[in-house]
């Protein structure tokens, strides 16, 4: 607040506008001005010095403002000399100009900032109304009080009318010349704020100099109102700086004009006022004359730092939208880069683990092991599936939200899916892990799978994982207009403490070195995050020592229910041309490992398994023999599995009707998306299991998996 109350500019701030020594020329040139006009033409239109001395004041640091402040006081007091002003006269005019530069550049140092910043509208009207007329104001009042003191004289109609004239002049002088010297101090600010390129600049001020001309210089038309349009384009096309100079021009081609007996001015008609006989009719017109360049200063300046401020915020509007659309096409960048490093994640580390669960599941099925090695065998596919479950909730949580794919579903079907992998873990605790389904039989729900199941998936395991002994129940019943589905158990039990941050990322029950179950916390986060999306909410009823409810209200709709099927199943067999031939099983991928895996499986359910490593080599085989089921990698060499199912679905003999099923490592929900779209007739994901490997084989020979189509979409990619 301090620095508002100061005077001169700050030692640090930056110096701008002319050096001192060019205000004390223009103060001597405006003094001989001054004495040019009163001794020609007895009158002066526009006293200037102290709106020059102002100026200074504001811009200058403390040395050179006071050395300037100090030559124009010399000056001033040798110009009064010189107009013959003797006694009290001498000193009081010059300490007068002096006072009222010094209060309105104080003023204006506390009003408009430190910066002094012309070009907002708001600065420029507080200058006018809060530091010039109050300094003229002051001004007036101190020196014609002290006239009528010393000479004894009242307040006659010749002293309102001077008190008037001199108001008039020095306000217009401040308000003339120190904004605009402020402006041009700021030039540079104006740099690229204007419309007009330097032709229609020249053009405009030739139209003001022409109609201003024009006007003033004619005794025979009141027409002064002609020369504000050419000042208003100037101010609309301008920058304030060469409004400035418009306003400059002007005011010397008016004054000139008026001065010497031309112009509309000297057409107005002047009332005959009691006491100003003796004033002489130029002095009364030249106050209207002021009136008018106090009028176009007050439309024009302003104006110009309207539209200068518009343009300003229009420039640092464009900025800001060029910078939120390079920032916007960034951040879609990052998300396309995080896509696909997730994605490549996925398969980097299915790829291996797919490998790993195969042969502990061949292992466990091998005849003739023994019990032990059949355990060891069991706790690899375990552990596989824990790593996997891992992988998934990490690379879920990264991943974020995805766009909710709703259709109709049975509901319990979706809960078998979900609680198939922890029937291993159930088994080996003792747990009983059941299914309770309250819901109509053959009801149908409008939700999306991937987005129960995970949020489903998590709550199983948690409750397989924290019961020791006795059961966890997944109970589907109605509530209300949706769905409730609650997991229950019989397990340890959650503390009060914990409740309020269960549902956190990385939010543990015991994350200390000594606790029981391993985990990062991840589980109930990504549970609560799919219900939201769902729009539903997720609840906890848990005693410790007793169990955990985790309640899930979902605003699942009732779509329409499933139409039973009562056809013998003989009726519906598919027609079988060589019961005793094995399904022929094509295995279409490039990882060695991959491929034994799922010839070792297939063998093991009587299949004859022929393998290739790339999609050219899958159309050659499909040519040369016919297939029951093709297991179609999508990552290969020389041709990927998208466009060799293209190829195939193209073949006229039986390339429509092949079953084509995706074992991949490519998991993520618009990987399953490409390769239906690709006409492949279901997705597996890697790792797989013998349990699911062979469903999808009794299911492609059963005729039972969806009909192949092939969008638009994938025929273009």
């Amino acid at each position: 607040m301090r620095g508002h109350w100061r005077l001169f500019r700050h030692e640090a701030g930056r110096v701008a506008g002319p050096p001192a020594w060019v205000y004390v020329l223009l103060f001597a040139a405006s003094q001989l001005i001054g004495h040019w006009s009163v001794a020609t033409f007895d009158a002066v239109a526009v006293w200037l010095s102290n709106g020059i001395l102002a100026a200074a004041l504001l811009q200058l640091h403390r040395r050179p403002a006071v050395a300037v402040l100090t030559a124009c006081f010399t000056i001033n007091l040798f110009s009064n000399l010189i107009r013959g002003d003797v006694g009290m006269l001498l000193w009081l005019n010059a300490l007068l100009n002096m006072g009222e530069a010094f209060l309105c550049a104080f003023l204006a140092r506390r009003v408009c900032g430190a910066a002094l910043d012309m070009r907002r509208p708001k600065r420029l009207l507080a200058f006018a109304g809060y530091s010039a007329v109050p300094a003229v104001a002051v001004t007036a009042a101190i020196g014609f009080g002290l006239v009528m003191l010393v000479r004894g004289a009242g307040l006659s109609a010749a002293a309102v009318f001077n008190i008037y004239s001199f108001l008039i002049v020095e306000l217009l002088g401040l308000l003339l010349v120190t904004p605009i010297l402020l402006l041009v101090a700021r030039a540079h600010r104006f740099r690229g704020m204007t419309r007009a390129r330097a032709p229609e600049a020249i053009a405009l001020f030739a139209l003001m100099l022409v109609v201003t001309t024009a006007v003033f210089w004619q005794n025979d038309l009141a027409v002064a109102y002609l020369t504000f349009p050419p000042m208003l384009l100037i101010s609309l096309r301008l920058s304030p700086t060469r409004t400035a100079g418009a306003l400059i021009l002007l005011a010397g081609i008016t004054g000139a004009a008026t001065l010497t007996g031309h112009g509309p001015v000297h057409l107005t008609r002047l009332a005959e006022v009691p006491g100003l006989e003796a004033v002489s009719p130029m002095l009364r017109r030249l106050g209207i004359f002021n009136l008018y360049m106090l009028a176009m200063v007050a439309t024009v300046l302003p104006i110009s730092t309207v539209m200068t401020e518009r343009r300003r915020l229009e420039a640092r509007l464009r900025a800001r939208t060029l910078a939120a659309q390079e920032a916007r096409r960034k951040a879609e960048d990052a998300a396309a880069a995080r896509s696909r490093f997730l994605a490549m994640m996925s398969h980097e580390m299915r790829t291996p683990l797919n490998g790993v669960a195969g042969f502990a599941d061949v292992l466990a099925g091998r005849p003739g092991l023994d019990a032990e090695a059949v355990r060891q065998a069991r706790q690899i596919r375990e552990s596989s599936d824990g790593l996997l479950m891992l992988v998934e909730d990490i690379l879920d949580f990264a991943r974020g939200d995805d766009i909710l794919t709703n259709e109709p579903l049975d509901l319990a079907a979706v809960a078998r899916e979900t609680v198939a992998p922890s029937l291993a873990a159930a088994e080996a605790r003792g747990l009983t892990l059941s299914i309770d389904d309250r819901l109509p039989a053959q009801a149908r729900f409008t939700a999306d799978r991937r987005a129960l199941r995970q949020a489903l998936h998590p709550l199983v395991a948690n409750a397989v994982k924290f019961t020791e002994r006795g059961e966890v129940v997944v109970r589907l019943d109605r509530a209300g207009d949706g769905v409730c589905i609650r997991v229950s158990d019989t397990g340890c039990g959650i503390e009060p403490s914990i409740l309020p941050d269960l549902f956190e990322a990385f939010a543990q029950g015991d994350a200390s070195i000594r606790r029981n179950h391993s985990g990062v916390g991840l589980g109930l986060a990504l549970a609560a995050r799919h219900v939201r999306r769902m729009g539903g909410r997720i609840d906890v009823d848990s005693r410790v020592g007793e169990g955990s409810t985790f309640i899930l209200n979902l605003p699942f709709e009732r779509a329409a229910d499933a139409i039973e099927d009562i056809t013998p199943a003989a009726e519906t067999a598919p027609p079988v041309e060589d019961p005793g031939r094995a399904p022929c099983v094509l295995v279409v991928d490039d990882h060695p490992v991959n491929r034994e895996v799922a010839r070792i499986m297939l063998e093991a359910f009587g299949c004859e398994v022929v393998e290739v490593c790339d999609g050219q080599q899958a159309l050659d085989a499909v040519a040369e023999q016919p297939f029951d089921l093709v297991l179609m990698d999508v990552r290969m060499p020389v041709m990927d599995g998208l466009e060799a199912t293209r190829r195939i679905r193209a073949m006229p003999d039986a390339g429509d009707i092949l079953s084509i099923v995706a074992m991949t490592a490519d998991a993520m929900p618009e990987d399953v998306t490409r390769c239906l779209a690709a006409g492949m007739n279901a997705h597996m994901a890697k790792p797989i299991n013998q349990a699911g490997l062979l469903s999808m084989v009794n299911r492609a020979l059963s005729g039972d998996l969806p009909v192949a189509r092939v969008t638009l979409q994938a025929e273009a990619a």
